[in-house]
């Protein structure tokens, strides 16, 4: 394959490429003569998934780790700068661990294996003999759909079946790309699209997103399977950012100018504007908000927190100087929760949190000092947060009775309001402020 930039993603151009020569910006994960950077996981086997591995003291984990290694050399072998397994044993995975990427591999299987690719230490970009016709006595396994479906999705969720068969004959080999942010994973099979930016699911816990790091594993199950051309790349803030942006745009209308407040209203001399971005000034605040008011809508912008920094989206706010946390919908946390000195807050008051009602799912800031891509949306008295790829909240505020120190929160139930910002005397920084009302369907 070769491989052409166009604007921050890379586009396949199908064609042979040379063993172990990666393209530019990927490292080889295969070097093509034995399993250095690999080692073997019983992933199923009883107490080896990631959270219960993640519990065993050190010494315990090498020892896992040393046993699933033996027997992966057992099945594991390498022919022709081939990665080739017999169907049987450890799955392989990475010692290293990786967050949002673009994976390019080759694969080439057997009548009636059933193979796959873990992502994050979770399954799986599956792979089918897509020969077999569909059992209705296992309606949920539809191998004649094809390879490249997210299979360990909840069945009909987005992304379970491919949207194409693109499965080549056995024999020859398949390829795949498949780049993934946060949880919204794409997979091209063969240089056709299986998979469009579906949220991939936490199999091992579906209350709680994707990690937001894990190892890559080639799965082993029921036959050979063979694989070469293993190159990965790291996607960096400002492309996963882009590629987030770049879904499903149509709709989205900027309610800021990068110049100046022109259709904001509130204490506005305690921002600024500097590089095409709404700073609170230091020691300042206030809540200012758009002029316009929105009924149900999906809000996407980006946020860079100082250390410690801590402001808030106001979320259908009746304007003026109202408290947000309580008078609007919500304030949605915005917020350095890595900072030590939020370590004892309650959980309703981290980042991403419906302050004081609802808390988000931790762990999926992006460093100090990074843009933060997050997408909210409001919808009757509903509320979904993603930031960064993952969803972290997914609530229903009408249900809530139970508030911060007890605190009524009258303005959750309202159906329309402002959008805007609740400073909190920190330089937050706020750009690429994109708002698309949810019109209801007649």
């Amino acid at each position: 394959m070769r491989y052409l930039l166009s604007g921050s993603l890379l586009l396949v151009v199908a064609f042979p490429l040379l063993a172990a020569e990666p393209p530019k910006g990927f490292a080889p994960l295969f070097n093509g003569k034995d399993l250095a950077g690999w080692h073997g996981w019983a992933i199923h086997a009883k107490g080896a998934g990631p959270i219960d591995f993640a519990k065993l003291a050190p010494e315990d984990k090498a020892k896992k780790l040393e046993e699933w290694t033996a027997d992966a050399k057992k099945h594991w072998s390498v022919d022709k700068d081939e990665l080739v397994n017999d169907g049987s044993g450890a799955y392989l995975a990475t010692d290293k661990e990786y967050g949002d990427i673009e994976l390019l591999v080759e694969y080439k299987t057997v009548a009636k294996a059933d193979s796959g690719i873990y992502l994050r230490n979770t399954p799986q970009v599956q792979i089918w003999d897509a020969n077999q016709k569909f059992d209705e006595k296992n309606p949920t396994r539809k191998p004649h759909l094809g390879s490249g479906g997210l299979f360990n999705n909840t069945l009909g969720a987005p992304g379970r079946d491919p949207l194409v068969l693109a499965d080549k004959p056995f024999g020859e080999w398949n390829t795949f790309r498949i780049v993934q942010v946060g949880e919204r994973t794409t997979v091209y099979l063969n240089g056709k699209l299986v998979v469009d930016h579906a949220r991939m699911e936490n199999f091992w816990d579906r209350k709680s997103p994707l990690p937001k790091v894990g190892k890559i594993l080639l799965q082993t199950h029921g036959g050979e399977i063979r694989w070469r051309n293993l190159f990965v790349r790291e996607i960096p803030a400002s492309e996963a950012n882009a590629i987030l942006r770049k879904h499903d745009a149509k709709g989205f209308e900027s309610v800021f100018n990068g110049k100046d407040f022109d259709g904001w209203a509130g204490p506005i001399d305690q921002y600024e504007v500097i590089d095409n971005a709404i700073v609170c000034k230091p020691k300042k605040g206030g809540n200012i908000y758009t002029k316009a008011e929105y009924a149900d809508f999906t809000a996407r912008l980006e946020y860079k927190l100082p250390p410690g920094g801590n402001n808030g989206l106001a979320l259908r706010s009746p304007g003026g100087n109202a408290h947000v946390a309580t008078l609007a919908m919500c304030e949605l946390q915005i917020l350095d929760d890595t900072d030590p000195k939020y370590a004892k807050l309650d959980p309703r008051q981290f980042n991403g949190s419906a302050y004081g009602m609802v808390a988000a799912h931790r762990g999926y800031l992006r460093p100090v000092g990074e843009w933060n891509f997050i997408e909210v949306t409001a919808k009757g008295s509903t509320l979904q947060v993603e930031l960064n790829g993952t969803r972290i909240l997914d609530a229903d505020l009408s249900k809530v009775t139970e508030f911060k120190d007890k605190q009524p929160h009258p303005g959750k139930d309202r159906t329309s309001g402002h959008f805007g910002f609740a400073g909190h005397n920190e330089p937050v920084a706020f750009k690429g402020i994109e708002i698309k009302k949810i019109e209801e369907k007649k």
